[in-house]
């Protein structure tokens, strides 16, 4: 009796009200999004904030065409975590994220219009060097600098935003050090680096694709993304279809 009791104690939503940050992490993990926005709001935390941000991001990862209201939402809950604590990493790097899928949809001119590289950059550049351990937030660097160049070429990316290839590159690699078996850090790269050159990097997309397929999911999140490197793999023979299954997967509308 006692057993069962403590299941669904275990198995029970965290009261919004009460949820620490651990707690709404807990919720996010499990892949109860809406969940885990409403007790990252009621937390009132830097901490509980971003985890609300990271869960609309990641719901709107999983949809089937993009979604620019939700990204927004992203957008504004990163925006009240970093208010709340501009040093905690997270909050920047779901920030920028939230920009950079914003940044997909609108297109490259209007982004630029909007100063939305260097908000990106600002955001990336005050996490890693509050948290240079942050895997999440170096990948996501180094996927700044790989979106910029492919966007408007390295001489352009580098005049306009010091952004080059040879920083995405050794970002990635310090990455991948950080965190070897990190099923989300993997699969970023290897998303990014598909859609910027498939043939100069053929072998690095598939190790990294390989290595997110081959690693333990942590969250909800994780397993499908997972599970995506896995689909990704089995099309790198078929360029048209890889192809645009990359672009879909990178938040780009149809």
């Amino acid at each position: 009796m006692k057993a069962a009791v403590l299941a669904l104690l275990v198995l029970a939503p965290v009261s919004a009200a009460a949820a620490t940050a651990d707690e709404v992490y807990a919720i996010y993990a499990r892949g109860d999004y809406e969940q885990a926005v409403r007790a990252g709001e009621a937390s009132n935390s830097a901490a509980g904030m971003a985890t609300a941000a990271r869960a609309v991001l990641a719901d709107d990862v999983l949809r089937d065409s993009p979604c620019m209201p939700c990204l927004q939402r992203a957008e504004s809950l990163a925006r009240q975590a970093v208010a709340l604590d501009p040093h905690h990493a997270f909050g920047q790097v779901w920030l920028a994220v939230a920009l950079g899928y914003q940044a997909r949809i609108t297109g490259a001119v209007k982004a630029r219009m909007a100063n939305t590289p260097a908000q990106s950059k600002t955001a990336l550049d005050q996490a890693v060097h509050d948290d240079p351990g942050n895997a999440f937030a170096v990948s996501a660097l180094g996927g700044w600098h790989v979106e910029v160049v492919r966007g408007g070429g390295s001489f352009l990316a580098g005049l306009a935003y010091g952004a080059s290839e040879k920083e995405a590159l050794a970002l990635f690699d310090r990455a991948v050090k950080l965190a070897p078996d990190n099923v989300a850090v993997h699969y970023q790269i290897g998303l990014s680096l598909a859609g910027f050159d498939f043939r100069k990097y053929q072998t690095r997309i598939g190790a990294e694709f390989k290595a997110a397929a081959a690693s333990p999911p942590r969250t909800a999140y994780e397993k499908k993304i997972r599970e995506r490197a896995g689909e990704l793999l089995s099309l790198m023979d078929s360029r048209d279809a890889f192809d645009t299954r990359v672009r879909k997967y990178q938040g780009f509308p149809d």
